[in-house]
């Protein structure tokens, strides 16, 4: 079997590779699964995927630092969410903890308690009230000593020097 593609699969296969990455940014694995679908080879999928990455056009370490930055702050998600959809997206475990790490816990529990202020009116003032506000951060991928420091937060009124608008 020859480890070299023929040049039109390989041109083929940099055509495809550009296009799904003109789409939208998109991780190594994500790539490779795209380019399968459209039924490339493996010696093709390799030399465009190195050669995309040679450019510049494909960075798990970047797309996992903007993915993180994005979901916190547009989504509110918390660092276990974050991580669990990086790896479902195929970033390796050491990028995703360092996509992950550089969040202090006091940002991370300020996230939580702005979630809560937008997601209910007032404070949880009945143990199912609390109970469903934890459910929800707990669900946005926060920790669960997070959570619970996060609604006792809410409850008493401290933001962690965040207010929504």
């Amino acid at each position: 079997m020859d480890a070299q593609p023929a040049q039109s699969e390989l041109e083929r296969a940099l055509d495809l590779a550009h296009d799904a990455v003109a789409r939208r940014e998109r991780t190594i694995a994500e790539l490779r699964r795209c380019l399968e679908r459209k039924r490339v080879g493996p010696a093709a999928i390799e030399a465009a995927v190195e050669q995309l990455c040679e450019a510049g056009l494909l960075d798990d370490a970047r797309y996992a630092r903007r993915f993180a930055e994005d979901r916190r702050e547009l989504e509110l998600w918390g660092r276990e969410r974050i991580a669990r959809d990086l790896h479902r997206r195929g970033v390796p475990p050491d990028l995703i903890d360092a996509a992950v790490a550089n969040r202090a816990r006091e940002a991370e529990l300020a996230t939580a308690v702005l979630l809560l202020e937008q997601r209910f009116r007032t404070p949880p003032d009945s143990d199912r009230e609390r109970n469903r506000a934890w459910g929800l951060l707990v669900r946005r991928g926060y920790t669960p000593e997070i959570a619970y420091e996060a609604v006792r937060a809410y409850e008493h009124g401290s933001s962690g020097g965040r207010r929504a608008a």
